[in-house]
């Protein structure tokens, strides 16, 4: 396997140049994430069939030709289950190559089962056993191994004769602008935050809040993600999710009764105690007016469990007609999903969260009697 390590500008515009004319480009990318919130990018690898590099991009690289050329929308951009990869460009390059085949959503739609994995894939597609000894590697440290540089081209480089069996499958059942629209759906769910005043109702065990505690979270939750984004800090390592739950539950007065509560560590308490109890006293100040509502869980709504082996029965149903898989069409999760837009949320409230991913329009084009139906409303 040949390939280039890039960490000269040169060589990158020769690169560039290289493959500027190819219409398919495998890519992916190698990253850290210890502690931090946003992934920190430590390798980006570019795969033409021909030409293959590893460019360095904690190398002094003007990097905007080839970022010119990862947003052409007449060339494909290959990954293999790109989540994360996705949440690199958005960080590092402030966009998401597109167009996007994610050849693991695409080996699903053939039936080949959920969340296949790289090594899974190649070795059903090539016959090939992939070396997974640096999978878990430092690839910040520098200079890399030459057995990083090799686990790394060997990413792209069989990434690539994947997609091509792939994409023949799929444009014989004439898939390909599903997966397209698929791989676009997941970059916006990546790009999209969910507004400061509602990121407490995702926080598990907030249904067991009343309303003043759940002020109390609001508030934490706030402060949390704002702390995290300024400090480049994963949200836990700000404070953990429980101990968040617990805090907003008890509401301490004072730092000593904080550090009494079971289970939050006094690092917590020390770092951010009184950023806390700043948050617990403006959630103290609120009229009853100006508190939340409890938050419900799903399954404690009348009728929750018959609306979602109605929309299940429905979907496969669909999925016998279409050929396509029903947990393509929908995980139960994603039936959760839509059962909430229409009973949990209002109508301000769904102007500006993201529309389920049933609702999306290459799914709602297959599931109109679900959608004409719709999920009748419920009762507690």
């Amino acid at each position: 396997m040949e390939y280039q390590l890039i960490t000269e500008q040169g060589a990158l515009d020769t690169f560039v140049d290289a493959i500027s004319n190819a219409k398919v480009l495998a890519i992916d990318t190698e990253f850290m994430r210890r502690r931090t919130l946003y992934p920190e990018i430590a390798l980006l690898q570019v795969f033409d069939g021909q030409h293959l590099a590893l460019i360095d991009p904690l190398a002094e690289l003007d990097l905007g030709a080839l970022w010119a050329l990862l947003q052409k929308p007449e060339v494909l951009k290959v990954l293999h289950s790109p989540s994360e990869d996705i949440e690199v460009f958005q960080n590092f390059a402030g966009f998401v190559p597109a167009p996007l085949f994610d050849t693991q959503f695409a080996l699903q739609l053939l039936g080949s089962g959920n969340c296949v994995g790289f090594a899974a894939m190649v070795n059903m597609r090539l016959g090939i056993e992939i070396d997974k000894s640096e999978s878990r590697t430092n690839w910040l440290q520098r200079p890399l191994r030459d057995s990083q540089l090799t686990y790394a081209a060997a990413d792209v480089a069989h990434l690539l004769p994947c997609f091509e069996q792939i994409v023949e499958e799929i444009n014989a059942k004439g898939w390909f602008d599903i997966v397209i629209a698929e791989s676009q759906l997941i970059s916006q769910k990546r790009a999209f935050t969910t507004p400061d005043e509602l990121l407490y109702r995702d926080v598990k065990g907030a249904w067991q809040l009343n309303p003043r505690d759940l002020a109390a979270l609001r508030e934490l939750a706030m402060w949390r993600r704002e702390k995290a984004q300024r400090k480049n800090l994963a949200l836990n390592f700000i404070v953990k999710e429980a101990n968040m739950v617990e805090i907003a539950k008890r509401r301490p007065s004072s730092l000593n009764s904080m550090r009494n509560i079971p289970g939050v560590d006094a690092m917590e308490v020390n770092r951010s105690g009184r950023e806390m109890l700043a948050c617990i006293e403006r959630a103290r100040e609120l009229s009853e007016e100006q508190l939340p509502a409890r938050v419900m869980r799903l399954m404690d709504y009348r009728g929750y469990k018959q609306a979602a082996k109605d929309i299940k029965q429905k979907i496969t149903a669909v999925s016998k007609d279409s050929g396509i898989p029903a947990d393509v069409f929908a995980s139960k999760k994603q039936i959760n999903q839509l059962i909430s837009w229409n009973w949990k949320l209002t109508d301000e409230e769904r102007q500006i969260l993201m529309a389920p991913d049933i609702l999306q329009p290459w799914r709602s084009g297959y599931l109109v009697e679900v959608l004409n139906k719709w999920v009748p409303g419920a009762q507690e």
